[in-house]
């Protein structure tokens, strides 16, 4: 593709040398200099811990053909490229990678799922029925990419991928033949207009609760970047008369905020009567989660494996996405049935080291925290275990909160490293503890600080006794832990695991010792 023809995607735009005229072929685009390729357009971006303009020199010396910045003192004389000034280049990065792709969004019916909590389970269940409903769909979590059979990893601790990535996926979505797309939009990766091009037809917010405030500063700013997903379903790019349609947390303070965003039809879900989509008679234990639906077409019944009452929201809003499309109740009904579990989010752990519970969640957050807890201690008989931490150059309001939610809804407490980054990982569980000092419990006796996390996951496995429930949170799906700068391969699944082969050679030895 020509780098005018690329051009024609932005909204303004300044040519510095006067040379965009010239038959210039773009073979790629990229924001890296690292693993820029000969012929790349090279984006320079104002990131949080490095400026892209201090690479243009090494983006030039790679082969790049031409460079696209937004700060134009920062360009070098020496070099004899195109240059091209735009006022936000990230946002410029996003209507670049949309051309370059062709505009596959807009051959999409396009779902966008953001939120604090719930974001990835609630995508999940919307891609789950559209596809068991005949609606071919692709789906972009936190957890991977589904593009037909094929999965892809989508990256270290991000819930949103990057501008091309996200366009790239959607490419291949539309050679795969696929009618729609799911994706989880974070307030990252809306602030940082990963999602500019996206095209959004459908917009769902789960819930609004403090989150990522070290990032976003104030809940203020946090709701605004929340709120860009609307601001685009407004604004996006419409497709043979196909309505632009929003949906919301009836129940959450930020109702009216996000019910004020121009939409072709707006339907609202909650536990309140005066939703659209409504929930009474909800029962959940240890192996299911019922409710009745009503709908403006009616009510039935559902039976979810997925665990806890806050995925009555998630399902809510699935189903109201699923009615905007014309499913019927009776593959809504099936749809969700089958649905058996989702990586990281509240899975029950199979085992056979006694009568006992292992669960893995993703709870990161203060709120999350409390959903997990208050689930399991509707089918614990006996103590809860709790294994978490708060991760490192993060919000770091809600590390002691976390310990005061825990103090509150957990019997025995491990508290541990979540990324801890830069950041002591010992600094951070003492401002942890401080909550569960705070709730009355008492080092040692209550919760224990462990900063090893594999360590501290096989103390609270070694430690159960029948009727207890372990359940590990903040980690779930990620695959690496980062230590200082490090990334660092990680599995909870294995440590799990390891650390149930280790009460086995325990309980083994312990048995032989006892009939010598």
């Amino acid at each position: 593709m020509t780098l005018q023809k690329l051009l024609e995607s932005l909204e303004d735009y300044t040519d510095l040398r006067n040379s965009i005229q010239q038959d210039i072929d773009i073979s790629g685009i990229s924001f890296d200099s690292r693993i820029l390729k000969k012929g790349d357009l090279f984006v320079a971006i104002k990131g949080t811990d490095a400026d892209g303009h201090q690479y243009i020199q090494k983006a030039a010396e790679k082969g790049a053909s031409a460079i696209l910045i937004e700060d134009e003192t920062k360009v070098p004389e020496n070099i004899n490229i195109p240059f091209i000034k735009v006022s936000n280049s990230r946002k410029a990065l996003a209507q670049l990678a949309a051309a370059f792709f062709d505009f596959p969004a807009r051959m999409l019916k396009v779902i966008g799922v953001t939120g604090t909590d719930g974001k990835t389970t609630t995508s999940t269940i919307i891609h789950h029925i559209l596809n068991e409903a005949g609606h071919k769909t692709g789906l972009i979590t936190s957890i991977n990419a589904i593009i037909g059979d094929q999965v892809f990893e989508t990256g270290f601790h991000t819930t949103t991928p990057d501008a091309i990535s996200i366009q790239k996926y959607l490419a291949e979505m539309v050679a795969a033949g696929s009618e729609c797309a799911v994706i989880e939009t974070s307030s990252h990766g809306l602030a940082q207009y990963r999602v500019e091009a996206c095209e959004y037809d459908i917009a769902v917010l789960t819930n609004i609760t403090s989150e990522h405030l070290d990032y976003h500063k104030t809940r203020e700013e946090y709701i605004t970047a929340k709120s860009h997903l609307f601001e685009l379903l407004s604004s996006s790019y419409k497709k043979n008369n196909i309505p632009k349609i929003s949906v919301i947390n009836y129940d959450d303070p930020s109702y009216c905020t996000f019910r004020n965003y121009d939409a072709n039809r707006h339907f609202s879900f909650g536990l309140s009567n005066k939703a659209d989509f409504w929930a009474d008679e909800i029962s959940c234990d240890e192996a299911q989660l019922t409710f009745n639906v009503h709908t403006p077409k009616g009510e039935f019944k559902v039976i979810s494996s997925l665990l806890g009452e806050y995925n009555v929201y998630n399902i809510l809003a699935a189903v109201a996405v699923a009615y905007s499309q014309n499913i019927t109740k009776d593959k809504i009904i099936k749809a969700i049935r089958s649905l058996k579990k989702i990586n990281g989010r509240m899975e029950l752990v199979p085992h056979e080291q006694g009568n006992f519970n292992i669960i893995i969640d993703f709870a990161h957050t203060a709120n999350a925290l409390k959903q997990a807890l208050q689930t399991v201690r509707a089918f614990t008989e006996n103590e809860i275990h709790v294994v978490f931490g708060s991760a490192g150059l993060r919000d770091i309001q809600k590390r002691k909160e976390m310990g005061i939610v825990a103090g509150k809804y957990a019997d025995k407490i491990y508290i541990t490293a979540e990324d801890p980054r830069t950041e002591s990982a010992e600094a951070i569980i003492d401002e942890i503890s401080a909550g569960c000092l705070q709730e009355g419990k008492e080092e040692g006796i209550d919760f224990y600080k462990i900063p090893d996390r594999e360590e501290a996951i096989e103390k609270a496995i070694l430690s159960a006794q029948d009727g207890d429930t372990v359940i590990a949170c903040g980690k779930a799906h990620e695959t690496t832990m980062c230590y200082g700068t490090n990334e660092l391969p990680w599995s909870e699944y294995r440590v799990v695991q390891n650390a149930l082969a280790r009460r086995a050679l325990i309980l083994t030895e312990n048995s032989a010792d006892k009939k010598e």
